[in-house]
């Protein structure tokens, strides 16, 4: 997690400052050089030694340290960063041979130290050149504390199964008796997973309720969902007073029938492009009056029916609300969806926070200024908030991703993936969305992820898992792979005191004592719930009588 509070004095750098040379300036300049219209000199305070860019005449004049950066490595960044005056957003950029790649960025301030973390990854082997660059050119940049670690893809890869291992499992040691008490041994336990705890699922529309097929193929993989448009604004009342639920309610009525969570997307969207006719047209006045009725009305109808709320969608993109009902609209918004269901988690929902570096709109560090911006408006103070993050990428970047995703997720509260696709060709698209579900999964902080690729038969929205008859593309794959992967079947042979043990993902299970290649006739099914323990380390213990 990230350290989001301004220090007195920088931490040391990560990983020893990685490849960077001289990471805390203990060696005055060395390695270090000017970059752009600008001039660096080392100082020191109690003890404190750092570089310091003055007298900026663009935004990019820095420091910077030249490099060489690796294909197929993956590089995490941090660093410390204070200015000389004000709140001033600073971000770190890589002058790379193929163009420029923004690492992260941070908000900085006079007087203590702001960590600043990222990453990045680049498509070719070469040179490369790290500097800081701020449009508030009259401040002075300080830098201390520079870290610039590789993994292998192989490294990384190993972390993120052991980050699953570590949160997303349990040791289990199942012992077989017979029904005198007598361990068994060397019989066959059958462990079937029934449910899988972690919420992962897919998007649906109103397809789905007249496609058997399409029903089928969706219930035997998702526990969780979101409707892709029949809950929003302009879906519900097209016309102004003509309010119809029919199709979300007779969609929420099939979820509950086949235990499927729904996530309620969304209330107001702060896009001016996805507003109906009517809405556009009101004074005002009557824009508030039609606002506040439509949170009356939509969550009111489905309190306690939802697992989440998305409230003001892309609101860090977006302001239509607030270009109506000033720039507390969003806060104001927040503080009726809260006073109308209260019980239910209410999302703040965007795009670009984990997928694009270079959308400065829509940064972590701007994503928590919204998210504090809300909490703290009057009233607002005892919401149950959530991060929704869209994650609608192109080419991933899974070092930004887990940096943003540390930085996010110093507000404690839950983070959802809410709208996972990829763009691209088929295969690119199957071996991206498997990168994105890892490194999500493997991140202890994620409550739950929902793909976007509800069905249609004239295609999904960037990204489908199937084909039109219900076979799986090559992104379904992943998702059957994952699915089997985070939980499926499981056997094993008891040993001499008649234990199995495994390592099981947090979820509900059916265990059976199979004997000659046959379930035994006189062993009674076992259910078995796995759930995360209070202490790490703890294994649990389960007996199953034949």
């Amino acid at each position: 997690m990230v350290q989001l509070q301004c220090l007195e004095n920088p931490h040391k750098p990560q990983y020893n400052g990685g490849i960077i040379v001289n990471p805390e300036l203990n060696d005055g300049l060395k390695a270090w050089s000017t970059f752009g219209d600008a001039k660096i000199e080392h100082r020191e305070s109690d003890g404190n030694k750092y570089v310091v860019a003055h007298t900026r005449n663009n935004p990019h004049g820095s420091m910077s340290q030249k490099l060489y950066l690796k294909k197929n490595h993956l590089y995490t960044f941090s660093a410390w960063v204070q200015v000389s005056e004000g709140n001033v957003q600073v971000r770190a950029i890589f002058k790379t041979d193929s163009g420029f790649k923004k690492a992260g960025s941070v908000f900085a301030e006079p007087r203590c130290w702001s960590m600043l973390k990222g990453g990045l990854t680049v498509d070719t082997s070469g040179h490369a050149e790290l500097y800081f660059e701020s449009n508030n050119t009259s401040v002075e940049i300080w830098v201390d504390s520079i870290s610039l670690q590789p993994f292998t893809e192989k490294e990384w890869r190993s972390h993120q199964d052991q980050s699953i291992e570590r949160t997303r499992k349990e040791k289990v040691r199942i012992q077989a008796m017979d029904e005198q008490g007598n361990p068994l041994s060397n019989v066959t336990i059958s462990i079937q997973q029934k449910t899988l705890r972690f919420p992962f699922g897919c998007a649906m529309n109103k397809n789905i309720l007249s496609n058997t097929a399409y029903q089928d193929w969706f219930t035997s993989r998702f526990r969780v969902t979101t409707f892709e448009d029949e809950m929003k604004w302009y879906s519900t009342e097209a016309t102004r007073g003509q309010v119809d639920y029919s199709v979300p309610d007779a969609m929420l009525a099939f979820a509950k029938q086949h235990n499927i969570a729904v996530r309620g997307h969304n209330v107001i969207w702060d896009d001016p492009k996805y507003q109906s006719g009517w809405v556009n047209s009101l004074s005002p006045n009557d824009f508030r009056t039609a606002v506040q009725a439509r949170v009356g009305s939509i969550m009111t109808r489905y309190r306690g029916k939802l697992i989440a709320w998305d409230v003001v969608n892309e609101n860090l993109h977006f302001s239509f609300v607030e270009s109506k009902l000033g720039q507390s609209a969003s806060s104001v918004i927040y503080n009726w969806a809260g006073k109308t269901d209260g019980f239910t988690t209410l999302f703040l929902n965007e795009y670009n926070t984990i997928e694009e570096s270079g959308d400065g709109a829509a940064s972590p560090a701007n994503y928590l200024h919204k998210l504090k911006e809300i909490q703290s408006f009057p009233g607002n103070e005892n919401l149950r908030m959530g991060i929704g993050l869209e994650s609608h990428f192109s080419t991933p970047n899974l070092p930004y991703m887990r940096a943003s995703l540390d930085t996010l997720a110093s507000a404690n509260v839950p983070i959802w993936l809410t709208e996972v696709d990829v763009q691209g060709n088929p295969a690119q698209q199957a071996q991206y969305l498997e990168q994105i579900l890892r490194e999500a999964y493997s991140y202890p902080k994620i409550a739950g992820i929902v793909i976007w690729s509800a069905w249609s038969p004239q295609g999904c929205y960037r990204m489908c898992l199937t084909d039109n008859n219900f076979r799986n593309l090559a992104t379904g794959d992943v998702v059957d792979k994952l699915l089997h992967e985070w939980g499926g079947s499981l056997a094993g042979v008891t040993d001499a005191n008649g234990f199995f043990e495994a390592s099981l993902s947090h979820g509900d299970y059916s265990v059976k004592i199979i004997r000659h290649g046959v379930a035994d006739k006189s062993s009674s099914t076992s259910n078995l719930t796995v759930a995360p323990t209070v202490s790490g380390g703890t294994t649990l213990t389960h007996r199953v009588t034949a």
